[in-house]
């Protein structure tokens, strides 16, 4: 286990490295990994453990009752999942948790990290200070998202998109944690369409890319 790494997570931030075996025991810590395209966490069943990535990249989806997937979110290395429906008892998940990539987790128990333990670990109210400052980033996430799809037009979410991805990377050139396919599902529009739509945007000078690359010319902005 790289504890140097965990430290610098968002959930275990401020904890030293030497502190985290112990922690880890208390909260019941398990690793696990998956293969591409294995389902980590189903929808409709209760979950008593949230996720943390250690390598790889797991997507959150929902599929509909007629097959269409959406992605609701992408989780990078040192990103949690599951953590809302692991602090509320037997709920059942609105979602999937799918590996996008060979991915490692370690598993927490959630209501270990709400109660204090017996062992009374001196980090425990920064675990929960962290804990709930990871459930108000996957807020704005999910408001993020509402935001890049309310334009009716693929153009319109495909700028207020990578118009906030170049934001946040302070660059116009980046990189996407999707492909083509995943943006579709992200952005709720038909991958064909997508496609067609970035291939006019190329044409038009507006923008560059090559597979999950981007880069966002002057007149992107115009």
């Amino acid at each position: 286990m790289d504890y140097g790494f965990l430290s610098e997570t968002v959930l275990f931030y401020g904890t030293p490295p030497q502190e985290l075996k112990t922690m880890l025991n208390c909260l019941g810590a398990k690793q696990k990994r998956y293969a591409r395209g294995e389902i980590i966490a189903h929808a409709g069943e209760p979950v008593q453990n949230m996720g943390l990535l250690l390598f790889g990249r797991v997507q959150i989806e929902s599929d509909d009752l007629w097959g269409n997937k959406s992605v609701l979110d992408s989780i990078g290395p040192g990103l949690t999942f599951a953590e809302t429906y692991a602090c509320v008892p037997g709920e059942p998940m609105m979602v999937s948790a799918v590996a996008a990539e060979c991915s490692e987790v370690l598993f927490l128990n959630a209501m270990r990290i709400l109660e204090t333990c017996s062992l009374a670990c001196e980090h425990h109210s920064r675990l929960i200070r962290n804990l709930l400052t990871l459930t108000a980033q996957k807020n704005l996430t999910l408001s993020r998202r509402i935001f890049y799809t309310s334009s009716k037009s693929i153009r319109g979410r495909l700028m207020s998109y990578l118009s906030d991805q170049a934001s946040r990377f302070k660059s116009r050139a980046f990189t996407i944690p999707f492909n083509r396919q995943q943006l579709a599902d992200y952005l709720s529009v038909d991958r064909s369409a997508l496609s067609n739509e970035l291939s006019k945007m190329r044409r038009e000078g507006l923008l560059e890319t090559d597979k999950n690359y981007f880069l966002l010319k002057e007149d992107f902005y115009r």
